[in-house]
């Protein structure tokens, strides 16, 4: 028995490099290296190198699916990996809890923090940026009259925990609007500014706003937050692994963020980072005496959780770092504005994401006149078989489309017709 389960944990173990050795072979070695020399711009219109990455991606899916900005399935290597772990702990079960669970948790935290670009003490895995970012906010020490700012466009998790720390302990909300089509980042900037205090707690802010796509300028955010003496809690969401940066140079205090959307890992896996002198100041959520206050671990008491899902993420790091993240950015903004650019001239359409390629990403938001987002959304499913999300949020009223690396141009063409044909009979 004992054999057996040291077996299982080398078969996992070896895992660990199998993402790049699938994608040589799908692609082969010398194509995939001639490919991968190409210029990031050159590489995102390389369209037979995405399509047999395409072949790696495989679902039942009988429509198009431009709904990835929840969650991003696993290509087949990480999916592999994930059931051999599966395997592996239960084979092992409670002896591998007992014995091998914490030095395996410290190496999976060694490799997020390597990909975060951040020291191993700052950063913690958790379950999703609700959790990571609702354990900043509960962990705040707040007093009456205390304030806290964010906007509209937020996601509503966070923002229902800081309505519950107001109820609870009598501090002030305030909820900005942040401009869709901003004409510079000052432009922005000065809406968070106007809403600062000498009271202000937490300054909240999307790195990419989830239901447009748009992409913050969070360093300049932070600096002015900084001057000002607000800390600054980035909800990465969107952001890691999909963005191309490092979580300690964005000035912020604190991060939190999910790994099942741009990462491609497994269900209910996320990060939180917070900045070394803000650890000691935060409450926990749960309780854990055996951690020192300044241990950010004291703020990742899970519980017995799914190991074999955070064991997964070595691999599903050696997938994303084999593409190359500026090559990944590339492609995604190719895809974005492959489909923008044809539906941006159409009658009766109205775009709620930026139209500046630096301020987008793989996101953007759609709206036709005189039909609700909800509507719109079922259109395009019933009706031409294509899968998108109903934001209608402040100024925002649209579908949210996600393509992901796997998306072809093929769907994109067919989300452009659904909408030309929706927008001309509006």
């Amino acid at each position: 028995m004992h054999d057996e389960g040291d077996g299982a944990m080398n078969k996992r173990d070896m895992l660990k490099i199998s993402a790049t050795a699938a994608m040589s072979l799908m692609l082969s070695k010398g194509s995939m290296a001639q490919a991968l020399a190409q210029p990031p711009a050159d590489l995102a219109r390389n369209e037979p190198f995405w399509a047999a990455l395409r072949a790696h991606y495989r679902t039942d899916n009988r429509f198009i699916n431009l709904e990835n900005g929840f969650y991003c399935f696993q290509p087949d290597t990480i999916l592999d990996a994930h059931f051999a772990n599966v395997r592996a702990i239960n084979g092992e079960a409670s002896h591998y809890m007992r014995t091998k669970l914490e030095a395996d948790v410290l190496k999976v935290r060694g490799q997020v923090a390597r990909l975060a670009g951040c020291p191993v003490e700052e950063l913690v895995v958790t379950r999703n940026t609700t959790e990571s970012l609702d354990t900043i906010i509960n962990g705040i020490d707040w007093k009456p009259g205390d304030k806290a700012v964010m906007a509209t466009q937020d996601y509503g998790a966070m923002i229902d925990m800081f309505a519950l720390q107001a109820r609870r302990h009598g501090m002030v909300n305030r909820i900005v609007e942040v401009p869709l089509h901003p004409k510079s980042d000052a432009e922005i900037i000065d809406v968070y500014s106007a809403a600062l205090t000498d009271r202000t707690r937490l300054l909240m802010v999307s790195h990419i706003v989830g239901g447009t796509g748009q992409v913050l300028p969070v360093k300049a955010i932070c600096a002015m937050a900084q001057e000002r003496g607000v800390p600054v809690m980035v909800d990465g969401a969107h952001s890691f692994a999909h963005l191309d940066f490092r979580i300690p140079d964005l000035g912020c205090d604190y991060y939190g963020a999910s790994l099942h959307k741009w990462l491609s890992a497994p269900l209910g896996l996320g990060v939180l980072w917070v900045r070394r002198d803000r650890i000691a100041a935060l409450w926990p959520m749960f309780g854990d005496a055996s951690m020192a206050d300044d241990d950010i671990r004291k703020l990742n008491h899970r519980g017995t959780h799914p190991i074999h899902s955070d064991l997964t993420l070595a691999t599903a790091i050696a997938f994303h770092e084999t593409i190359g993240a500026s090559r990944k950015l590339a492609r995604l903004r190719h895809l974005q504005s492959y489909w923008t650019s044809k539906v941006s001239v159409l009658p009766n359409i109205r775009l709620n994401t930026p139209a500046d390629p630096a301020r987008t990403c793989a996101i953007a938001n759609v709206g036709v006149e005189g039909i609700a987002p909800a509507q719109l959304a079922a259109m395009l499913m019933d009706r031409y078989g294509i899968y998108t999300v109903a934001i209608d949020r402040g100024t925002v009223q649209g579908v949210r489309v996600t393509p992901q690396l796997y998306t072809s141009i093929a769907e994109l063409d067919a989300l452009v017709a659904a909408l030309t044909a929706i927008a001309r009979s509006a």
